[in-house]
């Protein structure tokens, strides 16, 4: 076969492969070789070298397999990169003014997006397989696949100064899942840088998370914090936590590219009524049965009901409404030591001195964690300053 024939069946797979992954609801379809450069590769491990990955071990974990597909799969010749478009409706950072209500991640407002999204990915898959006689591996972001990287080498969009993926078309609203395959396919044009001179995402972030543009320090980042991080939240970034109980859109909704955003039409993504604006008395009265009840199919669920609720006490300390007071004073006796040292730190924050001097006689003596005993201590020093 003549390379110009090579060329013309790889274009027509391409296109056949487009028609269905469109068909099967993707957004965005783009094709890149099965390859991470160098300069990405690097990068990786500095971020990792540096610790900026902070509790999430997995990453340096599968460090090799995630910096080269070929160590991850040998036999892969094509990534296949799709894009998921989950564009909000509205400007989320409206909600942070919003102090008695709770801001959730667009991304979480309803269906895990990675049951739907493998969903998709695993029947194109299965068509390649079927029809086009292909060997192929899914991976969606749990998997060790850099794929941002892959994605703007497929000319899906470009990484921006925050570091995640922006699309010309759809802004910074998109999930993005993978097919790695053995056949030959002719990548597409990589896409190019378009951030400029834009520093907005850099700017806007609450806790000074962005080292430098396109590169975050994890360990600073709200998203980090009140999603993968397990233990308690050091106090130097609770206040500017606000209302965010979890996740951070706010590097991303300022995005200029958003302007050409789209708003999500799969009902998979658009947000439940119970989760696009939730009261943060409500939330602070969930027991784990309840928690898992309202949090069934939802990504916020992973976490679990004790760090779910250290975030909601975050919050709730921060929205001075003195009425959160007795629902944060309930869970001084929770089984959980990150609810309780929360409890205190929120309520330090909610009640007057005098209020919670009582409180403190009655609670910190019969402590037995040092982290919350330690919140105690914290609280009473401020108190004192304050006084």
């Amino acid at each position: 076969m003549s390379l110009r024939s090579e060329d013309r069946a790889s274009d027509d797979l391409k296109a056949r492969i487009r028609a269905k992954a469109l068909a099967l609801g993707f957004d965005a379809v783009g094709f890149a070789p099965a390859q991470v450069a160098p300069a990405a590769q690097a990068e990786f491990l500095a971020f990792l070298d540096q610790g900026c990955h902070g509790d999430m071990d997995w990453l340096a974990r599968n460090a090799e397999r995630r910096a080269d597909p070929q160590t991850l799969w040998s036999a892969a010749r094509s990534v296949i990169v799709l894009g998921q478009n989950y564009g909000p409706g509205s400007d989320p950072l409206d909600l942070l003014e919003r102090r008695d209500r709770a801001s959730i991640s667009v991304y979480a407002r309803n269906a895990d997006y990675h049951d739907l999204i493998k969903k998709r990915l695993k029947a194109l898959a299965r068509w390649m397989h079927e029809e086009l006689a292909a060997e192929v591996k899914v991976f969606v972001d749990t998997a060790p696949v850099m794929e941002k990287h892959l994605a703007q080498a497929a000319g899906l969009g470009w990484q921006g100064k925050h570091s995640n993926l922006v699309s010309l078309e759809l802004g910074s609203w998109l999930f993005l899942g993978e097919v790695f395959t053995d056949l030959e396919l002719s990548p597409d044009s990589a896409e190019k840088d378009h951030c400029g001179s834009c520093r907005r995402c850099l700017e806007v972030c609450p806790t000074e998370a962005f080292l430098g543009p396109y590169r975050l320090d994890a360990r600073r980042c709200i998203s980090y914090l009140t999603i993968e991080h397990k233990g308690h939240i050091p106090a130097e970034f609770r206040r500017a936590m606000g209302n965010r109980i979890y996740g951070c859109d706010d590097c991303l909704a300022v995005c200029p590219w958003n302007k050409f955003a789209q708003r999500s039409s799969e009902p998979a993504f658009l947000p439940r009524a119970e989760l696009s604006a939730p009261r943060l008395a409500d939330l602070l009265q969930l027991d784990d049965a309840v928690f898992r009840r309202v949090f069934a199919g939802s990504p916020i669920k992973r976490i679990g009901r004790d760090r779910f609720l250290r975030n909601v006490l975050i919050a709730a300390g921060n929205s001075g409404e003195a009425a959160l007071a007795p629902r944060a004073e309930a869970l001084l006796d929770d089984p959980s030591p990150l609810v309780r040292a929360m409890a205190v730190w929120a309520l330090a924050r909610l009640l007057p001195g005098s209020a919670f001097g009582v409180l403190r006689a009655v609670h910190a003596d019969a402590e037995d964690d040092a982290a919350v005993r330690a919140e105690w201590r914290a609280a009473a020093a401020e108190s004192e300053v304050a006084g």
